[in-house]
């Protein structure tokens, strides 16, 4: 399958709503709570988060730990605690006794003159379908935020006063209106953070396809009972379909319904404990980064240095189409300096010769 930037038209009018008001009043905010998926934290990991979070202590908690690789789960919690006003762990939003932690950890992250002096302010966020409202109803204790399979269930924002001395804050769930990264674009699709209907479906099947083969290939072979993988992520769909009800008159296959499989199996953990994104690839994605933005501004400046030689050129052909027609200026009014002086010799010339010749009658 080839790359190429994954077309998402999908960011709902009330996520730019919550981004105005948040960005209103994140100043009255102690500290964040911000819940990510923990098969693919970096990924859903809203980068306008960090854009209105900045400098705000922030709780990242990987939710979903029951879903993910336990070891590169564990690399993200490291990854994230070595970066300054960020404290992480991984959570399962059912275990309560893991949960109960929380708000005491989110306290001890707001400033000691807060704490001491009136209850804290917490503001919790997080990407469409994380489990953020799951979190909440089990942060409360009771179930007050809608739940749901589907992303962008909260529309407006709520709070919730705890009897630990937290208020919290609840934000519906945030994308942003561009997906730069490709990768990203398709696992947020593959995970269901994205809704269905705003990506091309078959796309994010046949990307979920080549994930599996090139990193969890033992388990394509064994949940559809292959001897060996196919050569390609649609040969793979092809037998998905073949296999699992999507065979039709005259064995054709339909895709559609071999996608809806994939998705759905990956989605469902049929095909075991996955995590998208390891922090060794994204530390790679960083340098490239990096790297782009070192080359971009050496093309950049390439280019400048090219302009001002061009610049420069043409500042001296101006230079001396101006000296040439100063030159010229000069040259014409010598010349016709000249012939004016010439023309008055002559005309003096013209006069002695008639008063001669006057001089020559008298006589």
């Amino acid at each position: 399958m080839q790359e190429k930037a994954m077309p998402i038209n999908w960011f709902p009018g009330h996520m730019n709503k919550a981004r105005k008001e948040i960005e209103e009043v994140m100043n009255e905010v102690d500290m964040v709570i911000e819940v990510l998926d923990a098969r693919l934290p970096m990924s859903s990991q809203n980068p306008m988060i960090k854009d209105l979070s900045a400098g705000t202590p922030v709780l990242k908690l990987l939710n979903k730990q029951d879903l993910a690789d336990p070891q590169t789960t564990k690399e993200w919690i490291d990854y994230f605690n070595a970066q300054e006003h960020i404290h992480a762990m991984a959570i399962d939003s059912n275990d309560k006794k893991l949960i109960a932690k929380i708000p005491g950890i989110a306290k001890e992250m707001a400033p000691v003159r807060i704490r001491n002096d009136r209850p804290v302010r917490v503001m919790i966020m997080g990407i469409p379908n994380v489990g953020k409202s799951t979190m909440i109803n089990a942060l409360v204790g009771r179930k007050i935020a809608k739940v749901g399979n589907e992303p962008a269930v909260t529309k407006k924002q709520a709070r919730y006063t705890l009897r630990n001395g937290i208020v919290l804050s609840d934000t519906p769930g945030m994308l942003w209106p561009k997906i730069a990264d490709y990768d990203s674009g398709y696992r947020l699709a593959t995970s269901g953070a994205i809704r269905d209907t705003a990506v091309e479906y078959q796309s994010v099947a046949l990307y979920a396809a080549k994930f599996m083969m090139e990193k969890y290939p033992q388990r394509m072979l064994e949940r559809y009972k292959l001897k060996e993988l196919p050569a390609t992520d649609i040969k793979m769909l092809e037998v998905i379909g073949a296999k699992r009800g999507g065979l039709r008159a005259g064995g054709k296959i339909d895709m559609h319904k071999a996608a809806e499989v994939m998705v759905h199996d990956i989605r469902g953990s049929k095909l075991g404990l996955i995590s998208y994104e390891t922090v060794a690839e994204w530390q790679e994605k960083f340098e490239q980064q990096k790297q782009q933005l070192i080359d971009d501004q050496l093309e950049l400046d390439r280019l400048q240095i090219e302009q001002n030689v061009i610049d420069e050129e043409r500042a001296k052909r101006d230079a001396q189409r101006q000296a040439y027609r100063a030159q010229n200026a000069i040259d014409d009014a010598r010349n016709e300096r000249e012939e004016n002086e010439k023309k008055a010799h002559q005309f003096d010339d013209i006069n002695d010769e008639h008063n001669r010749g006057d001089q020559n009658v008298t006589q």
